[in-house]
């Protein structure tokens, strides 16, 4: 005869009614972030169009090496800014997969819940706040 298996442990998970508020959360998130990301685009494409106007110059370049510089410094700071948000749409469709797997609200290093309040304030994040300083320290 053969052995009764033991029934396999289900996975932690967050109920069905949360996993959906924080999905529907997190793609209000993303939307916002998307319309920030066309905005800054819409920005610097702006900018350099009005640059070439202001000028006269078909180059685009600008005469005067303060002004260049100017330029310079606002195409960086839009190129970092880009750059993070991209980041944070990253974080943001990893959450999304984790709702969809039923991993999330979970501590992805120490398997712990991660806190309500973190989640409603951060809701990609992977960690809880312990393991979050953790992380945070041992990168300084």
């Amino acid at each position: 005869m053969r052995k009764k298996e033991k029934p396999k442990k289900k996975t932690k998970s967050l109920p069905k009614r949360e996993l959906a508020k924080y999905r529907k959360l997190l793609l209000k998130v993303k939307k916002s972030l998307l319309e920030g990301l066309f905005h800054i685009k819409d920005d610097a494409l702006n900018k350099e169009k009005s640059q070439k106007d202001a000028s006269g110059d078909l180059s685009g370049y600008s005469y005067h090496m303060a002004d260049m510089a100017s330029d310079q410094y606002e195409r960086d700071f839009l190129l970092r800014l880009a750059a993070d948000e991209r980041e944070r749409l990253y974080e943001i469709d990893d959450a999304i997969k984790r709702i969809e797997d039923e991993a999330y609200g979970f501590c992805l290093t120490c398997s712990k819940p991660i806190g309500k309040k973190r989640l409603n304030a951060l809701p990609q994040a992977a960690c809880c706040l312990k393991c979050q300083a953790d992380e945070e320290a041992r990168t300084k």
